[in-house]
């Protein structure tokens, strides 16, 4: 792929270029992130703050994590995209939601993580990274 890639929520009033390949790319199957999805699984690309531009307003929602840590998400206030989720004891790390690149073929998980909440009709690939909850 050649980078830069653009990318934008559903009313186009938050874009975003991202600069550089994902660290990786996983694929979440917790319950939080199938509501998030409205879907079995959610997509995060996992990148560095610096390989990344947002342009537009965004609104911030917190919630408590599994692990004890705090998940942070990014949205865009008009049509309620999730831009972004992050943590904030890991400030250089963004867990961006790449579906809402104009190019969408880095989105290939290598990682499945909570697998132990799963649907049970969604079959995880051969050869892929396997967690059963929290990497």
């Amino acid at each position: 792929m050649t980078f830069p890639i653009n990318g934008s929520c559903q009313c186009g009033e938050v874009s975003y270029t991202l600069k550089a390949a994902p660290r990786m790319v996983v694929a979440c199957h917790c319950k939080a992130c199938q509501k998030l999805s409205s879907s079995a699984f959610s997509i995060t690309a996992i990148v560095d703050k610096d390989d990344i531009e947002f342009s537009g307003l965004m609104k911030e929602w917190r919630r408590p994590a599994d692990s004890g840590n705090v998940s942070g998400a990014k949205f865009c206030p008009t049509c309620g995209n999730r831009i972004y989720h992050f943590n904030p004891a890991e400030p250089n790390s963004i867990k961006l939601k790449p579906s809402n690149l104009d190019d969408t073929r880095l989105i290939q998980p290598t990682v499945h993580a909570w697998v132990s909440e799963k649907q049970d009709w969604y079959t995880i690939p051969e050869g892929v990274i396997v967690f059963d909850k929290q990497p």
